[in-house]
């Protein structure tokens, strides 16, 4: 049995968590949002040239992304203390997953500014000939696909396991939880695709959906709502009909 200044903290942190899911998702959508319109993918001079017309905007979409690395940070600890009591084991196995998936997009966000120098650089000295930027495009956008998948994977993992350990308890509601599940199991199976099959992504990365959608109303929930830690009533029923018959 939790105490009450437990169950308070695990109302406060669940709150937290719901708060950074949303704020997770956001700037990792600005930040698609924004650098999706100067890539050309292996068009290492088409990219320069976009990025070098507008590079203040580009640079806050990076920031963009390692904004949500750092908050994952955040919500990773949410999650941890509020399904704690569940099953401190897997609860601490989760919050490892989640904290390499963090790692592994500030190390993403690093490549990512070290690319801008780059592009900065065959935009303005025209150090680079055409077989050089070739290879440079080549070279960057794969080094940013496989990231992005390899950190993908382990976000799955990690989603996996808060999300069974929100299904096993009545902190939120079961048909969201096994929605988040459902989701987070598909997210490893579709990212390992990606890494085996790459010319079938187009198609495979529809399979990211459900998870993103379980993430923005987990999000919505938590914030509002926050946890329930009452037992379930069926449990409660059954231990009265019990006394009952005693």
């Amino acid at each position: 049995m939790t105490s009450p200044g437990t169950e308070t903290s695990q109302i406060r942190y669940a709150r937290l968590a719901g708060f950074m899911y949303l704020l997770v998702d956001f700037a990792d959508g600005l930040g698609m949002h924004i650098t999706s319109r100067f890539q050309v993918p292996v068009n290492f001079a088409e990219t320069a040239r976009r990025i070098m017309g507008s590079e203040f905007l580009y640079r806050i979409g990076l920031s963009s992304f390692l904004i949500a690395s750092l908050c994952t940070v955040f919500l990773a600890m949410g999650l941890y203390v509020a399904v704690k009591p569940i099953d401190k084991n897997l609860a601490l196995l989760a919050l490892v997953f989640r904290l390499v998936e963090a790692t592994l997009f500030g190390g993403l966000s690093v490549l990512s500014f070290v690319v801008l120098e780059l592009y900065a650089g065959a935009d303005s000295t025209n150090a680079f000939d055409a077989k050089q930027m070739l290879v440079l495009g080549h070279s960057g956008f794969a080094a940013g696909s496989v990231g992005l998948d390899i950190a993908m994977i382990f976000f799955g993992m990690g989603s996996i396991l808060f999300f069974y350990l929100f299904f096993k308890s009545n902190y939120i509601p079961k048909l969201l939880s096994a929605l988040g599940l459902f989701g987070s199991v598909l997210t490893p199976i579709v990212c390992f695709g990606f890494l085996i099959l790459p010319q079938y992504s187009r198609v495979m990365q529809f399979g990211l959906a459900p998870v993103a959608i379980a993430e923005i109303l987990a999000g919505l929930w938590l914030s509002f709502k926050g946890v329930n830690l009452r037992p379930p009533v069926s449990g409660t029923m059954n231990s009265v009909e019990a006394q009952s018959t005693r």
